[in-house]
């Protein structure tokens, strides 16, 4: 019978991490149905980009006060999962307090450690929720979120405090049993640790049998806590905590503003400008390159993880000047648009096994052309994002779509472009006669 909360627990061990593999191995296939992109030169600087950007939170710096907590949240989540992995040996080999042993007197300041970031990362917590609900920070109170994209960063939040909770009632109850010299609890006395011991007068009157329930309640539900929130990570705009590495790695180097010349586009230049190098008239290519983009496999796997790695803070829209006028476009919103579309391309292709059979595309079923003519390619929302991501990059693709296989672009534009086209420059003047406001003049 003492094996069987061993047994359990291995269970739930296995199930969730099953779970979470076959959930990040679909959201793999999502963003590999991109097409192929070379983002591997300069590993130094991509490292650097990875240490100082994902790890450092560079970007966040900007407003110090808000990195700060946001830091503080991070860290919880990366350095609490030492607490985690001590949890699940436990849970598996029906040990307790494994490390306690092996750590000696540093293991009683190590989780002294992790219960002072616990109750900040509650603090953080319940001040990004009043920021998000009483406050509504206009970034927050945008129509991008409604629905699931509010539910879903409250539902985030509440999730931590409580596991926080949970972590520092465990430890609570632990101590007072190893006090009380009750069964294996004693067999390492740890001494009070310097938060939990806030929560001894509530639970002093308790006996010691209801002391052990109430622990091992807070141990299985805390394990059970952070076992679903790694699975509903993938549904969650919190995938960016692990995608914001790999992103931040693979990030364009390029000076912001650069624009990529289309291969295709200098090769018709070129065969205008040397007709003898040119294919012959009834040569038809097998597969023929098509401009810009109209769906997500006409992007790029880059881009399509710069949708799942969005974190949905809205910096991007915040700082756009077409948002700040009134305009349609949300940079924020292309980012989950192009997300959703990711996700039901993905459903249709696993109902059918024969790929995309939902008849839809991003362009036009969930990116309007009025968002997309209205950037002004200022690149302000690739400087404001933390992790690197160019919804820039997804809109002048779109963009290029539009224009160079629909011809599909407002009458003003049309006229420049004839213009570019027949006099060199942008306006209705001949060439010959751009020198003539010097006559003017004199």
């Amino acid at each position: 019978m003492q094996f069987i909360p061993q047994i359990l627990f291995a269970l739930l061990t296995t199930a969730a991490i099953f779970l979470f593999v076959k959930n990040i191995t679909e959201i793999k296939k999502n963003i590999l149905s991109g097409r192929d992109e070379d983002l591997t030169d300069h590993p130094d600087l991509r490292w650097k980009n990875v240490l100082l950007l994902a790890l450092g939170q560079k970007k966040m710096f900007k407003n110090p006060l808000v990195a700060m907590m946001h830091l503080v949240v991070y860290g919880g989540f990366i350095i609490i999962n030492i607490e985690v992995l001590e949890i699940v040996l436990d849970g598996l080999l029906g040990t307790h307090r494994l490390f306690a042993a092996f750590l000696g007197n540093v293991y009683p300041w190590l989780i002294n450690a992790f219960e002072c970031l616990a109750v900040l990362v509650m603090i953080v917590c319940a001040v990004f929720l009043i920021r998000r609900n009483i406050l509504k920070l206009k970034r927050f109170a945008s129509n991008d979120l409604n629905g699931w994209p509010r539910s879903d960063a409250n539902y985030i939040l509440c999730t931590e405090i409580i596991l926080m909770l949970l972590f520092l009632k465990m430890n609570a109850s632990d101590t007072l049993l190893q006090s009380r010299g009750y069964g294996h609890y004693a067999a390492h006395i740890t001494g009070n640790f310097c938060c939990s011991a806030f929560m001894h007068p509530i639970l002093n009157h308790f006996s010691s049998g209801m002391l052990v329930f109430t622990e091992r309640c807070c141990w299985w539900l805390h394990i059970t806590g952070i076992f679903a929130f790694l699975n509903y990570l993938p549904y969650s705009k919190h995938l960016h905590i692990l995608l914001a590495f790999p992103n931040a790695y693979y990030a364009r180097l390029e000076t912001q503003g650069k624009m990529a010349n289309m291969p295709e586009i200098q090769q018709e230049v070129l065969y205008a400008m040397q007709p003898e190098l040119a294919p012959a008239a009834d040569t038809v290519p097998e597969n023929p390159k098509k401009f810009g983009a109209k769906d997500i496999t006409d992007l790029s796997w880059k881009n399509l993880m710069d949708a799942y790695s969005c974190t949905e803070c809205g910096r991007c829209t915040a700082a756009c000047p077409a948002n700040l006028t009134g305009k349609l476009l949300s940079p924020r919103a292309i980012m989950m648009k192009t997300r959703d579309r990711m996700e039901e391309a993905g459903k249709s292709r696993k109902a059918n096994n024969q790929g995309d059979q939902s008849g839809k595309t991003l362009l036009r079923d969930y990116i309007t052309e009025e968002e997309l003519r209205a950037c002004t390619t200022c690149n302000a929302c690739v400087e404001q994002c933390p992790v690197s991501i160019s919804p820039l990059d997804i809109i002048l693709q779109l963009r290029r779509y539009l224009v160079m296989e629909e011809s599909s672009a407002p009458q003003e534009w049309n006229a420049m472009f004839s213009n570019i086209e027949n006099n060199f420059a942008p306006w209705k003047f001949a060439p010959d006669d751009r020198d003539q406001w010097i006559n003017e003049t004199a």
